[in-house]
């Protein structure tokens, strides 16, 4: 992936508040990541690989910031009652056999 190095001026509390210029980057980019991510523009696999974490990292840290985890958009919404549906067909089935 490409990057690019960008220019941002920040008060000096904030830096000495965050320990180093480093760390006060860290920071901002996560805060970026994380709004595009509440503003669904990308996805939490995204999200984890441009932080450079995990997605079990990203669900703690949208958490952390309550930013949503289920579904954003109506295809999501469309694969996850596809999914409960066939999951509860499946419990039904077992149901079904358990009772004979």
């Amino acid at each position: 992936m490409a990057t690019r190095t960008l220019s941002l001026e920040v008060p000096e509390e904030l830096v000495r508040m965050l320990g180093s210029p480093e760390a006060a980057a860290a920071k901002a980019k996560e805060a970026l990541v994380l709004q595009l991510l509440r503003e669904a523009e990308i996805s939490q696999g995204q999200a984890a690989a441009l932080l450079g974490i995990t997605r079990w990292d990203i669900l703690d840290l949208m958490a952390q910031h309550d930013i949503l985890s289920g579904p954003v958009t109506p295809e999501e919404v469309e694969e996850e009652l596809a999914t409960v549906h066939r999951l509860s067909e499946r419990g039904m089935a077992c149901g079904d056999n358990q009772q004979q």
